[in-house]
């Protein structure tokens, strides 16, 4: 891996290249006036020239300012690993993805909110790790614990209500795969954010809750919408709009269950947080991850990269230097002037 000190250095080639096309061709040109003049007078002018080591003067030349451009740009090779020290937790957002989150009491819609806020939040970790589980009627681990948050916020922009087609909304598998999710070396750094708008279907969430409170997860409860709900759409293959209804053709309308919410938080030693049409309603939950106590993981990077512009310093001179020193008249012959009597 190559990096660059200075980038905008390597600019210079471009007038370097321009100086090189010059020289060629003002060469040409005053070879072509010697081929048209008398042979006799380019004899007599040059006769003492050594054209080769002209040419290779220029190449040196030509060569040892290439050279001095590029160690002047600062090259560096990132070629060991340095050991990098971050401290953080590690954090799982468990999302609802049932047909619920699609209701528009929150704008533009509850799972689109969530997301938004979700994204705010993961450009706010430092050194934090983050997973995210989807559920519905079932619950899948669906980007495991990782500190690449491009990755993560890729992740959660394919998020949507299609992706688990067991509808229904199972908050206690959720919390159990939001735990398996953690790993041995998490200990008491596991944070849990449970989004959704609290319709369980299943009713097991609070006495699991504790049980992983008492395993270390602090579980944080994130209601999304509001306590006099909304009808949940749905867009039919032709495009068009409807509602969810019941069995008998009732419209269905999706309430928040705050006090459930509520009671799954306190069980999990954590706090709830309403996500509604305010702005940054994330800020609580932010406050809360931060104040935990963080522990020091160790990772490895290219962090160093070495300086190599030694090396094409010195050949920069080198070349530089012999181009200077390097004679260009021929050595004159010893010749005989006087006459035999």
């Amino acid at each position: 891996m190559i990096h660059f000190r200075f980038p905008l250095v390597l600019l210079l080639y471009v007038p370097l290249l321009f100086m090189w096309l010059t020289w060629t061709v003002r060469a040409r040109k005053n070879k072509s006036v010697f081929t048209r003049s008398d042979g006799a007078l380019e004899e007599n002018l040059f006769q003492r020239v050594d054209f080769s080591r002209i040419r290779w003067q220029k190449r040196l030349g030509v060569v040892g300012l290439i050279l001095l451009v590029f160690a002047a740009s600062g090259p560096q090779i990132g070629t060991r690993l340095a050991p990098v020290e971050r401290k953080g937790v590690d954090l799982v957002f468990a999302i609802d993805v049932s047909q619920s989150m699609d209701a528009e009491d929150v704008k533009p819609n509850r799972l689109e909110k969530a997301k938004i806020e979700i994204s705010q939040m993961i450009r706010k970790l430092k050194g934090d790790q983050v997973a995210l589980v989807v559920f519905a009627g079932s619950s899948h681990l669906y980007l495991p614990l990782t500190t690449d948050y491009e990755a993560a916020q890729l992740f959660l922009d394919g998020i949507d209500t299609k992706l688990i087609p067991t509808q229904g909304t199972d908050l206690s598998t959720a919390i159990q795969t939001g735990l398996s999710a953690f790993t041995e070396e998490s200990e008491h750094y596991k944070v849990c954010v449970l989004v959704t708008d609290g319709e369980d279907h299943e009713g097991a969430a609070i006495d699991l809750a504790e049980t992983a409170s008492d395993q270390g997860m602090i579980i944080h409860t994130v209601g999304v919408g509001t306590e006099t709900g909304s009808l949940i759409p749905l867009i039919q293959k032709d495009g068009s709009r409807d509602y969810k209804r019941d069995r008998q053709g009732i419209l269905v309308t999706s309430v928040l269950n705050e006090g459930l919410l509520q009671d799954i938080a306190r069980a999990g030693d954590g706090i709830f947080v309403r996500f509604d049409n305010r702005a940054a309603s994330h800020r609580e939950i932010m406050t809360a991850i931060d104040t935990m106590e963080k522990r020091t993981i160790q990772s490895h990077v290219y962090a160093e990269f070495e300086d190599r512009y030694q090396t094409f310093a010195f050949l920069s001179f080198l070349f530089l230097g012999v181009s200077m020193v390097l004679p260009t008249r021929k050595k004159e012959g010893s010749t005989w002037r006087g006459r035999i009597v």
